[in-house]
């Protein structure tokens, strides 16, 4: 992405909190945003996105999770960041000029979600979407809440609220 920061429509996000992914949008195709983490890319249903910006400096706030990666004032409004990588239980990496931090809306609440690049916006059938695969205890197939495919390409299709409303965020009075 060529600018700053690169926001969707105020509009959809109005209540995002209470919908499973594309509940609202009607009709047969979803939408999502694309990101890649590990290789693996991983969808975001778009009505919680609310813009992605590139990386900026971040405040580190102590005794937090490890995946916290810190906080970030976006336009005075303190965001807690998630690394997905720590949070799935991946190795770190340094930042590349591709990562972002996506915005995303849980519990009426802003976290950034540290992701190693955004790929697109994809629409994806709901024909296309199967229910999370039961896979035992793998690390992170908690945060999964299904997969769509897109031809041959298959997508893991996050659950934020679990992702994100079991974790310990600063700034959030989550604990």
């Amino acid at each position: 992405m060529s600018t700053t920061s690169t926001a969707f429509q105020a509009s959809t996000m109005a209540d995002p909190t209470a919908e499973s992914p594309g509940e609202s949008q009607g009709g047969e195709a979803l939408q999502f945003v694309t990101c890649r983490v590990e290789g693996e890319e991983f969808a975001i249903d778009i009505l919680r996105v609310q813009e992605i910006i590139r990386m900026v400096d971040l405040t580190k706030v102590p005794k937090t999770a490890s995946y916290v990666e810190g906080v970030i004032n976006l336009r005075g409004r303190i965001v807690p960041v998630i690394n997905l990588r720590r949070r799935f239980g991946m190795p770190d990496v340094a930042r590349s000029v591709h990562s972002r931090i996506v915005i995303v809306y849980v519990n009426r609440r802003a976290v950034g979600l540290l992701v190693d690049a955004v790929s697109e916006v994809k629409r994806i059938s709901r024909s296309e979407i199967q229910p999370a695969p039961s896979i035992g205890s793998a690390m992170g197939s908690e945060f999964v809440q299904g997969v769509g495919r897109l031809g041959e390409r298959l997508m893991t299709i996050l659950d934020l609220n679990r992702l994100l409303l079991s974790a310990a965020l600063p700034g959030t009075g989550q604990s």
